[in-house]
């Protein structure tokens, strides 16, 4: 089959397309011909050669995918070959053919195309892991969504306002800010221009912060936060390390987490599977949630790809498209 390769860990000029082994599906999983994959992040760092996969998995990259199954393994009851399907994996989803457990693979509506459903499962899933099931988001709590105009921001903003939560987002600049506000922030804040912090606390605080950016807004983040506050660092754009003013965590009783979906249990992956399923997609269908697709490459443009989300250039995910 044909897949996306590297000649070594390093920048977007390592990639290119070969040919790699056709998977063969084992007990409980799907084959997927695959027609769309989703870009992330993760992919990314994986590239450069600082996020291993996890063992058993696929060591290519792509890790959301929509298209058809092409085969089954023993113990598959719920799909047929030929369904139209979209889920995550634990690896691989950039090539002809990938690997998908059943218990994360959800039928694809024929109202979405295959790109939009390659869009949803990386994001969404990282969204309610992270406000749902670590945070336990309320209705009418604040919640600050660090880089609003991502994939995951853009699923978090909307998932946080399907609680019932107020959101306040950061981003980068004008069109992004403005983006942010359409999906539901009630406050979104470019902070290249203003102190994201001030204006948290001049409103009162946030009860949840969700943040990628890790050790450059630690400091300011704990600042941010209401008594009993909960702040879940999903990434490390802005470095590994911060300052801690542990007297305000002891005083305001807060609660620091990090968190990463990749690595979760098949079970965990299941139950947010069942998210997607249950409940993303009737919102999307019924008009509450809108669908975040900004750019479609075709895969062998893979390397552009990647250079566009690097240079932090999306509104909301990008999908490559076989």
């Amino acid at each position: 089959m044909r897949a996306i390769l590297q000649t070594q860990p390093g920048g977007a000029e390592t990639l290119y397309v070969g040919d790699a082994p056709v998977p063969v599906p084992a007990a409980g999983q799907l084959l997927v011909h695959v027609r769309a994959a989703g870009v992330n992040r993760a992919d990314i760092v994986q590239r450069e050669g600082r996020y291993p996969p996890p063992p058993g998995a696929s060591p290519l990259l792509g890790l959301e995918v929509a298209g058809n199954v092409a085969a089954i393994g023993p113990g598959v009851a719920d799909f047929r070959v030929g369904d139209p399907v979209l889920g995550l994996v634990a690896g691989g989803g950039y090539a002809e053919y990938v690997l998908l457990d059943q218990g994360c693979a959800v039928r694809k509506p024929d109202s979405l195309t295959y790109e939009q459903a390659a869009s949803l499962p990386e994001a969404w899933m990282t969204a309610w892991l992270n406000l749902v099931d670590i945070a336990d988001v309320q209705a009418g709590e604040t919640v600050l969504i660090h880089a609003g105009a991502s994939g995951v921001g853009a699923a978090a903003i909307q998932l946080a306002r399907l609680r019932g939560a107020q959101v306040v987002a950061t981003a980068g600049s004008a069109d992004k800010v403005a983006f942010c506000r359409q999906l539901g922030a009630t406050l979104a804040v470019d902070y290249k221009q203003e102190d994201f912090a001030a204006q948290v606390s001049a409103m009162g605080g946030a009860d949840v912060v969700l943040d990628c950016v890790g050790g450059a807004y630690l400091e300011k983040n704990i600042q941010c936060l209401k008594a009993d506050g909960r702040l879940v660092v999903i990434g490390l754009m802005g470095g590994v390390s911060g300052k801690l003013d542990l007297g305000r965590l002891l005083v305001k009783r807060l609660r620091v987490q990090g968190s990463t979906l990749r690595p979760q249990p098949y079970a965990i992956k299941a139950r947010l599977t069942g998210a997607i399923r249950e409940t993303v997609l009737p919102a999307i269908a019924a008009g509450a949630v809108q669908l975040t697709l900004d750019k479609v490459f075709d895969w062998a443009d893979v390397a552009a790809a990647h250079r566009y989300m690097e240079a932090s250039a999306n509104l909301g995910k990008v999908v490559l498209r076989r």
